[in-house]
């Protein structure tokens, strides 16, 4: 059996105007950022309607995450976009609190890769509308009326030329950053802990002051990397100065000042390319799914931006959401399907949010935790406890909860390993590139049993390819994994009564079969 190539939907339909005034789709997406646009491409995917409106005019010119961490890289493989990435820079040392840490761990693609923002969402984008996605430019949401119902939910944007357009969707996902006028006007619970300090941040051409990774110093923290084009992104927090209140960007006299405070260095003749803030406030949605109105990234949850942690989690929200929400439009999700993004997810960003703020104490902290850097400096060298800082950081260490059955595997997501698929070679993560769930079978068949629900698995045969190392997957003869690569199902031998156990499965995951 051949391994499934790129799938090939049938293309999404632009959102209705259907009524005057009103755009009538399947679902709306608030926000066009990274996050936004991988949802928007991962349910156009699946053959669903996506309108977008972005309050933004145009594309952003601030590469602000430039960070992606090996999930993030193993998702983007899986949907086929790595090419377009071409090979970016990568670096097996990451950092935790400020403290070198080597995120080198098996996988695909151990360490972290150096992407500007503005390229991964250009790439998505691109994606995005090769699917047929309807994104709306210069729609300013205001959703003062929202509108939930039974069937669908509804919201009023103002376009570019300040007519109001009327939405309406069957379900409407935030995906509008950590400011999200969503959240605001659905007053959904955010608690957590607010600003009490923050970092000035700016890329700055025809300046000449040398790299520092996490200097810190009696005034401060400071932070230079010279990109080779000539820009030197600089950032600086001011000890005991307070997070400010902003309406707005900082200036870059303000930025040029702390920073001349801080290091006695003189940036003020650089020409900014663009400055912004940010702070280390920590607060999570209390629940990520209210009725028909869903929350992903940084509206779902605030943090510090530390080792690009924030945008690495919002993709992974993205993705954990995408499938579901397209079988529930499908008609074919179980029960409870879509109400386990908010299990699975909130639980990781609940794990993450306690270390960013962990780190930020280490990095911003003044010399009251000197003595606690130090004797993380030197646990750092003991290899479980840098395997166990490296997974969290990554995001290769979430094992989502609630799966039944006690293989090891269960509830990780589908190890790397190359394969031979007749004969073809191809990895794991080429496998799940259609966006369907996949039942693997590696000891010559694929359970019987998965016939039942071949219209949303594929249905693969495969062994280890010929002296590669298949690693964690020797442990099973065959998975069941779902469209975002965690596996739901191993078995170690399809013995007797364990097509049983996987038909329940099955249907747990996938819904009943025709």
């Amino acid at each position: 059996m051949a391994a499934p190539g790129p799938a090939r939907p049938a293309r999404p339909r632009k959102a209705d105007p259907g009524r005057t005034g009103v755009l009538d789709t399947q679902v709306i997406v608030v926000g066009a950022g990274p996050v936004g646009l991988l949802l928007t491409a991962d349910l156009c995917l699946h053959g669903i309607q996506v309108a977008v409106v972005e309050q933004r005019h145009r594309p952003t010119k601030e590469s602000r995450a430039s960070t992606l961490h090996a999930r993030t890289m193993e998702i983007f493989d899986s949907r086929g976009l790595l090419t377009d990435f071409a090979s970016p820079p990568t670096e097996a040392r990451g950092h935790f609190g400020g403290l070198p840490l080597d995120l080198t761990l098996p996988g695909a693609y151990p360490g972290q890769h150096k992407v500007p923002q503005t390229k991964t969402e250009s790439v998505l984008e691109e994606w995005a509308l090769s699917l047929g996605a309807d994104i709306r430019c210069g729609h300013r949401l205001e959703l003062i009326d929202l509108v939930q119902d039974g069937e669908a939910v509804e919201a009023q944007a103002m376009d570019r030329d300040g007519r109001p357009v009327r939405l309406r969707g069957q379900y409407l996902v935030a995906c509008d950053g950590q400011d999200s006028t969503v959240r605001r006007l659905t007053g959904a619970d955010f608690p957590g802990q607010g600003a009490t300090r923050e970092l000035l941040r700016a890329d700055v051409e025809g300046i000449h002051i040398r790299d520092r990774r996490f200097e810190r110093l009696p005034g401060g923290l400071a932070i230079a990397a010279r990109r080779p084009d000539g820009v030197t992104r600089v950032m600086v927090h001011e000890s005991g100065a307070p997070a400010r209140e902003r309406t707005g960007a900082p200036q870059f006299t303000e930025m040029a000042a702390a920073w001349q405070r801080v290091t006695g260095e003189d940036i003020s003749t650089g020409t900014p390319l663009w400055v912004n803030h940010f702070d280390d406030a920590n607060r999570q949605l209390a629940q990520y799914r209210h009725g028909r109105v869903l929350y992903a990234g940084d509206a779902a949850h605030r943090q510090m931006p530390i080792g690009g942690q924030a945008l690495n989690l919002g993709l992974q929200d993205a993705f954990n959401l995408g499938w579901k929400l397209a079988a529930v439009l499908a008609g074919h999700a179980p029960a409870g399907l879509l109400d386990t993004y908010h299990t699975e997810r909130h639980a990781v960003g609940r794990a993450v949010l306690a270390n960013i703020r962990a780190q930020a104490m280490l990095l911003l902290g003044g010399a009251e935790v000197e003595p606690l850097r130090t004797v993380l400096a030197e646990l750092l060298d003991d290899e479980q406890v840098r395997t166990r800082l490296a997974g969290m950081i990554s995001g290769l260490d979430i094992r989502y909860a609630g799966h039944d059955g006690g293989h090891p595997l269960v509830g990780l997501r589908l190890p790397h390993a190359r394969l031979r698929v007749g004969s073809a070679t191809c990895t794991t993560l080429e496998l799940l590139r259609s966006g369907r769930g996949l039942l693997l079978g590696l000891d010559g068949r694929v359970p019987a049993v998965g016939e039942r629900w071949a219209d949303r698995l594929d249905l693969v045969v495969a062994r280890p390819e010929p002296d590669s190392d298949p690693g964690e997957l020797a442990k099973a003869t065959a998975v069941a994994v779902r469209p975002d690569g965690y596996v739901v199902w191993a078995a170690p031998s399809q013995q007797m009564g364990g097509e049983t156990e996987l038909a329940a499965v099955l249907e747990r995951w996938f819904g009943t079969p025709h």
